[in-house]
């Protein structure tokens, strides 16, 4: 199981950047997948997810409205499309199997992921 995300990039507040994540090993469709980040300082959070079952999509409150999860099947990838980027987005994004993927009226719950691959650096300027 190998996941590479990339995509990130310096971008000014209010720009957008589409991030992607190459699995291989296994079919992104089979799983939920979801999109972490983590912001120097503070501890890694859960963004968004997406579930394989119905393909129904969570978000975190934070970036309901901005962000947009989805999967090219054919290329076996995850994307997160970020648009009308704020400077509290900036952080290193990380994408994950994540079979806890939840939303509910506490927000969005996201985990117990397995393992982590590389992320991509997300960098929002004023």
């Amino acid at each position: 199981v190998q996941l590479q995300a990339s995509g990130g990039g310096l971008v000014q507040a209010g720009g957008s950047l589409r991030l992607s994540c190459a699995a291989s090993g296994f079919k992104v469709d089979l799983y939920n997948m979801g999109w972490f980040r983590q912001a120097p300082g503070e501890q890694r959070e859960g963004v968004s997810c997406i579930k394989s079952s119905e393909g129904a999509t969570y978000y975190d409150d934070s970036v309901k409205g901005r962000f947009t999860i989805f999967t090219d099947n054919a290329k076996n990838t995850l994307y997160l499309e970020m648009n009308n980027l704020k400077l509290e987005d900036t952080a290193v994004y990380y994408c994950a199997r994540t079979p806890i993927c939840v939303y509910s009226e506490f927000g969005l719950f996201v985990g117990g992921v397995e393992s982590w691959g590389k992320g991509t650096l997300v960098t929002v300027s004023s």
